[in-house]
């Protein structure tokens, strides 16, 4: 009988699952789905398909047995299979002998579905030391996807270890290593692997897989990392549209403890991103307006609302603040002429700030940015918050290089405000 030698492929999923979005849920106010553990689809053998050009040479003392082999693997006599595998094994000699009959032992165990003997097929191949470098690494990543598929944490580490040792930029091998950190309860060091992933691609000028960041803020988030807002940064930044500009704001307004009246301006965020949806949402933004003495805008928060079918302007919590806002609203806009004026030859800043962010509401950029520069020269500034609000009117004014330098300008308790503001202003025309 001719003896086959021709390498078995073992040919497991090589992609990164998708993972579920960090859908910011339930948490108090807000919180976060658990992350989903990716499973690694089952593996697939296929016969004919060599590995690599490498020839064995087997010693002529254990060719009969692993001719026997070889038909007792061919019949799928799985009663008889490991007698076989361990008479060859007694009389192998020489590396090449411990290769094929690994190639065998592995193709029964993919012929019978066994996931156990399948890992030890591989490990046996990989053992026999023959195969190039370029071979062995996928090996052992579907080695490690194995282990990892049978929480085999500890040993799919080191296989991923291992390929990532022969080859350091391989994604697949560093998203998996990923999940089995995780898998160990090492989660900072999970999304560390992940965010190298993100990096290696970025660097090869390929754009992420989204379910990377998504798995990256997810599992950042869930463990209370202080990585978590600048990953949802990161995933708006690649990725953008409303309902994930939604979730980027609300794990920075979840993680930073702050009140609702020092996050207006992540409200307003929202707002021009297309974030705002549902009832919390519009109340929250609007209802904090009203408190900071802003009703226009909160008038202009709620119409949109209204517009958009996202709230109910029947409901009673809507109806009675829209009338307050209303109410409020008459003669403001119109008594903002003079406030401006008084604002100008006030001795501090505070008034000019006030009615930069009173103007602003009504969607007149140009003359808040005018009066936020005007406070920024007099004495008392928050010159990290007047920045920020100079870069969101500016902004909003269609002057993106002026937005860009004074968001720039914007740091100490603002400046991750400034940074989610930067990612937006980046975005646009």
């Amino acid at each position: 009988m001719k003896l086959n030698s021709t390498a078995l492929t073992l040919v497991l999923a090589s992609s990164y699952l998708a993972i579920a979005s960090p859908a910011v849920a339930q948490m108090g106010q807000y919180g976060s789905s658990a992350p989903q553990q990716p499973k690694v689809a089952a593996p697939k053998a296929t016969e004919e398909a060599p590995t690599s050009g490498y020839k064995p040479n087997i010693s002529s003392s254990v060719r009969k047995e692993i001719v026997e082999l070889q038909t007792a693997v061919n019949a799928k006599d799985t009663a008889n299979i490991p007698a076989k595998i361990a008479a060859a094994q007694a009389k192998a000699k020489s590396k090449d002998d411990h290769y094929v009959i690994a190639q065998l032992q592995l193709k029964a165990a993919v012929d019978a579905q066994d996931n156990a003997g399948i890992m030890t097929g591989v490990d046996a191949v990989l053992a026999s030391g023959v195969l190039p470098v370029a071979d062995t690494i996928p090996l052992y990543i579907n080695l490690g996807k194995l282990q990892f598929n049978a929480k085999a944490y500890d040993k799919a580490g080191a296989s991923f270890e291992r390929a990532l040792q022969l080859d350091p930029n391989n994604v697949d091998a560093t998203v998996m290593l990923a999940e089995t950190r995780n898998g160990q309860g090492r989660t900072a060091e999970a999304v560390t692997m992940i965010e190298k992933a993100i990096a290696t691609k970025v660097a090869t000028g390929q754009k992420p897989e989204e379910s990377w960041y998504k798995r990256a803020v997810a599992l950042s988030f869930n463990a209370k990392l202080p990585t978590a807002p600048g990953l949802g940064r990161e995933w708006v930044a690649a990725y953008p549209s409303p309902k994930n500009w939604r979730d980027a704001i609300r794990i920075y307004q979840t993680t930073s403890g702050l009140d609702d009246a020092a996050l207006i301006d992540t409200m307003r965020l929202a707002r021009v991103t297309g974030g705002l949806n549902g009832e919390n949402d519009y109340f929250r933004y609007a209802n904090t307006l009203v408190a900071k003495g802003f009703p226009g805008e909160a008038k202009a928060v709620l119409d949109q609302g209204f517009a958009a079918k996202s709230i109910d302007r029947t409901r009673a919590t809507f109806s009675q603040l829209y009338a307050l806002a209303s109410t409020r609203t008459q003669g403001d806009r119109a008594s903002l002429a003079a406030s401006a004026t008084a604002a100008r030859s006030a001795t501090d800043a505070k008034k000019a700030m006030t009615t930069a962010e009173a103007y602003y509401g009504y969607g007149d950029y140009t003359e808040a940015a005018d009066l936020f520069r005007v406070a920024l020269g007099k004495p008392g500034v928050d010159k990290d918050l007047a920045n920020l609000r100079l870069g969101m009117a500016l902004a909003g004014a269609g002057d993106k290089a002026g937005a860009t330098a004074a968001l720039n300008a914007a740091g100490g308790a603002q400046t991750d405000v400034a940074k989610l503001w930067l990612t937006y202003v980046a975005q646009k025309a």
